[in-house]
């Protein structure tokens, strides 16, 4: 019984593996866009001279 538990749980992993994996890269073709907006940030830095 047990046996059958994690056999099913570790088959439940695999597929969810694959389709997160097809999901990554289908996705682009079907519009959805995973990178993060970008923007410059530029914060002034003072250094102790010597």
């Amino acid at each position: 019984m047990l046996g059958k538990l994690f056999k099913f749980l570790f088959i439940l992993a695999v597929m969810g593996f694959i389709g997160l994996v097809g999901f990554a890269y289908i996705a682009p073709k079907l519009g959805i866009d995973f990178a993060p907006d970008t923007q410059e940030i530029r914060l002034p830095v003072t250094l102790q001279g010597q």
